[in-house]
């Protein structure tokens, strides 16, 4: 079977992601390893005989694809997160940076060496890029693999324990966070009593967030569309959308809420959710459609993943959004044409934006950056395409030219792009991973792994929940993110009932902590 394997690579790759996804699908307790499972398998492999392990140049491939599509997917939230979250943001930061220097401590206490070390703070931080990082920045050793893989299921174990210490914190001492009402995007039709000299597009930005206005009808009048420059009277019923208190601070501005529901009158307006696959529209704003301008129409709801965004006129539009949209009932069809209305668009991943922001992210990846004190390094194959993501994901488009991926693609390229890389990493480091755990070092790296997440998981959670008041939920997303561990995620949204905090927390914090890691762990290799 093992010459089988061996001249057949490609048949060596589908078997090591076969069993390795399979194993990792298996729950005890709510818990999986996920695509670690796959790292797994091929150490086993490549135990059992160190001749089956794949082409570095998989593996490079697939984590540079892998780095890129985290990149351009969290392009947008990791500049917001930088303006409106930078509190937890700074704290998952100081404490990557701080557990990278307590890495280096205990390394230098065990006198271990220096791939070792990067090995160690990958696994006690479950990250897969910072692991690759290290192997690729130190030419293939099998050292960081081996000590990521001893310390990586402490490092999940650890941050679900204190994930689950969040929530129940946030149960039996709760915040004014843990009290507040998860944000949301609602509606409520308006009665309106107070004489008002505002425009609609006056009223559209509250101190509580912003608001849209997607039909009105004066007394005994038909359901039109809100226009920006319509002003409301009293007498008059109008649908507001956006959260809860920005709806609260309208109504009360402009009168009560009524008993009657404007949405569900379609006699004369239609709603419906249309896909945007039109090309010459990604990366266009809402404002940018112009649909009352053509069709008399509004947007109202751009859904994105499992996210429902509020249409305002500044959001940027990817492939696959599901934009909510009411139009005179005759216009809903040219509606639907002119933004494309196909789910075959929601699969494109654009090659020519993906080849160049690949090209790119690689280039600057391949650039020699001085440390001072500790000579040049490079960004590699993970961080350079990652950065170059993160900046392209913001810009969504140059020109012709666009950036940004259908959520479902980036989802493929992202799952693919690390299932390769741990095929490779694996079987690479069979044989020495088994010698380390037939010996002391075995044991040192297990112990030294829990010390540094406990460590990393004391810090958010004491921190997070004394200084920053957060909520638990939010708190829980805010761990799983600093560890970018979609475990410790799953079990924070099945334990919420996926409570909206918690994904925004996680969106908040991952960006961030990904790029950190991949740095912190490229300087462990230099010292």
């Amino acid at each position: 079977m093992a010459d089988l394997l061996l001249e057949r690579p490609v048949l060596l790759l589908f078997a090591v992601l076969a069993v390795g996804t399979a194993l990792g699908a298996v729950r005890l307790r709510k818990v999986s390893l996920g695509p670690a499972a796959v790292l797994f398998t091929a150490l086993a492999l490549s135990a059992y005989d160190e001749r089956l392990a794949l082409p570095e140049v998989l593996g490079t491939f697939g984590l540079a694809v892998f780095a890129y599509a985290v990149g351009v997917t969290a392009g947008p939230s990791f500049f917001a997160s930088l303006r409106t979250g930078l509190r937890p943001v700074t704290l998952v930061a100081t404490t990557l940076v701080g557990l990278g220097v307590l890495t280096w401590g205990i390394g230098r206490l065990l006198g271990l060496s220096t791939g070792t070390v990067a090995g160690l703070y990958a696994g006690a931080t479950t990250n897969t890029p910072a692991l690759a990082a290290a192997v690729l920045r130190l030419d293939g050793s099998a050292e960081p693999t081996v000590a990521y893989g001893i310390t990586y299921v402490g490092g999940v174990l650890v941050m679900l324990l204190a994930a689950a210490s969040a929530l129940s914190s946030g149960h039996r001492h709760p915040t004014d966070d843990d009290r507040a009402t998860p944000p949301q995007v609602g509606n409520t039709t308006i009665e309106v009593t107070h004489d008002n000299v505002m425009q609609v597009g006056e009223l559209t930005l509250t101190p509580h967030g912003r608001v849209i206005f997607s039909r009105y009808q004066e007394p005994g009048g038909e359901v039109r569309i809100a226009a920006g420059g319509t002003v409301l009277r009293p007498g008059d019923l109008a649908l507001a959308i956006g959260p809860p208190q920005a709806l609260a601070h309208v109504t009360k501005l402009l009168g009560r809420t009524s008993d009657q529901h404007l949405e569900l009158d379609r006699t004369e307006l239609d709603f419906r959710r249309i896909v945007l696959s039109r090309r010459r529209l990604f990366g266009r704003t809402v404002g940018e459609l112009t649909l009352f301008e053509r069709f008399g129409a509004r947007a109202t709801r751009v859904r994105r993943a499992d996210q429902d965004l509020l249409a305002t006129d500044d959001l940027v539009l990817q492939a696959g959004d599901r934009i909510r949209v009411a139009a005179p009932r005759g216009q809903m069809g040219r509606v639907a044409a002119y933004l494309g209305d196909s789910e075959h668009g929601t699969a494109d991943i654009n090659p020519l934006g993906l080849a160049l922001g690949m090209a790119l992210g690689l280039l600057l990846g391949a650039v020699p950056l001085p440390v001072p004190g500790l000579g040049t390094m490079e960004l590699g194959q993970a961080a350079g395409p990652l950065l170059v993501g993160l900046v392209l994901g913001r810009v969504s488009r140059t020109g012709p030219v666009v950036w940004t991926l259908p959520h479902q693609a980036a989802e493929t390229l992202t799952q693919v792009g690390l299932l390769l890389f741990l095929t490779y990493a694996g079987g690479r480091a069979g044989a020495a991973f088994v010698d380390a755990l037939a010996s002391p070092l075995g044991v040192e790296l297990l112990v030294a792994g829990l010390v540094i997440t406990a460590v990393h998981a004391a810090a958010l959670l004491i921190v997070g929940r004394r200084v920053l008041q957060q909520a638990g939920p939010r708190l829980a997303g805010i761990m799983a993110g600093s560890q970018t561990q979609p475990a410790v995620l799953a079990h924070a949204n099945e334990s919420t009932g996926h409570d909206a905090r918690v994904a925004l927390g996680y969106a908040l914090v991952y960006p961030v902590a990904m790029v950190v890691k991949i740095l912190v762990v490229q300087v462990l290799t230099l010292l």
